[in-house]
């Protein structure tokens, strides 16, 4: 079953890298490539994507370095995050999956209710107007930072040792992951809510590597390519952090393997917050009305 899942994950990511780089290739062919320099955008994409790694979460920084450093617009920014680091996580996902022993049942019904719900919001997102992008980014991160806090004052459950779920908790976590699937696309990451799931109904915490990475490497390829097939994505930022973001998942998962990661948890949290002050910043701000010719 194992080996099903893995090849299923690879196909459907080979389907998706074939929609990106051709419409990549295109853009780049007609003159249409957005402007942000290429290397500044791809160390974000390292940076946060060496972290994801380690089980940060990539979506809340990535999303505050863009943000700061005006390296894309609001408007893209949802499609940006999800598209840019859909191979880096779907490697990450390989590696935890095949090293981590997790119930099949468990891993596949949580990672099929979050590529369901990310299939249905993806379509959602992408047609929304940059107004509703930066209050519903401005919220989800609030929620993310709200979320990262709790774990860190340890509020949340530590878990148990459990390696799958049956019966209410199952279908519970299941619900849960459909939701946090549709929520993604919206651009609030899932690793940190994932977590306190796996967490709140007691299962290992090592379990929550394989669920969330995995989780995501699933929902993510079948969003992107909505977000893809819309334009509603920047091509060169995400092209930019997919190339550094694969080098800094090998480096952190071979190389480095571990970090005392408390202290830079908390300087997340207040980026996250920081950033959020900005799109709330950003949404109040009228919209500037373009002079007739």
């Amino acid at each position: 079953m194992l080996t099903i899942v893995l090849s299923v994950l690879g196909l459907l990511t080979l389907y998706f890298a074939i929609i990106f780089v051709k419409d990549y290739m295109l853009a780049s062919k007609e003159n249409r490539l957005e402007k942000p320099n290429f290397l500044a955008t791809g160390a974000v994409g390292f940076f946060t994507n060496f972290f994801d790694t380690l089980g940060i979460g990539s979506f809340a920084p990535t999303t505050a370095l863009l943000k700061q450093f005006k390296l894309t617009n609001d408007r893209t920014m949802p499609g940006t995050l999800n598209v840019s680091c859909t191979i880096p996580v779907v490697l990450e996902a390989f590696i935890f999956i095949t090293v981590i022993k997790v119930d099949t049942l468990t891993l596949v019904a949580m990672l099929a209710a979050a590529t369901i719900g990310a299939i249905i919001g993806a379509g959602f997102v992408a047609k929304l107007d940059v107004k509703k992008i930066q209050l519903g980014m401005g919220v989800a991160l609030l929620i993310v930072a709200f979320i990262m806090i709790a774990q860190q004052l340890k509020m949340f459950p530590a878990g148990g040792d459990a390696i799958g779920l049956t019966g209410g908790k199952l279908i519970v976590a299941i619900i849960a992951n459909f939701m946090l699937g549709a929520l993604m696309t919206l651009g609030i990451g899932l690793y940190a809510p994932c977590m306190a799931l796996v967490f709140a109904l007691g299962l290992s915490p090592a379990i929550a590597f394989p669920i969330m990475m995995g989780s995501c490497a699933f929902l993510m390829p079948a969003a992107s390519v909505k977000f893809v097939k819309e334009g509603a994505y920047d091509r060169k930022a995400s092209m930019a952090i997919t190339v550094f973001g694969v080098v800094g998942v090998l480096i952190a998962a071979y190389i480095v393997k571990s970090l005392p990661l408390e202290i830079l948890k908390w300087l997340v949290v207040v980026v996250i917050i920081y950033t959020s002050a900005m799109m709330f910043k950003s949404y109040s701000k009228p919209v500037a009305i373009k002079a007739k010719a």
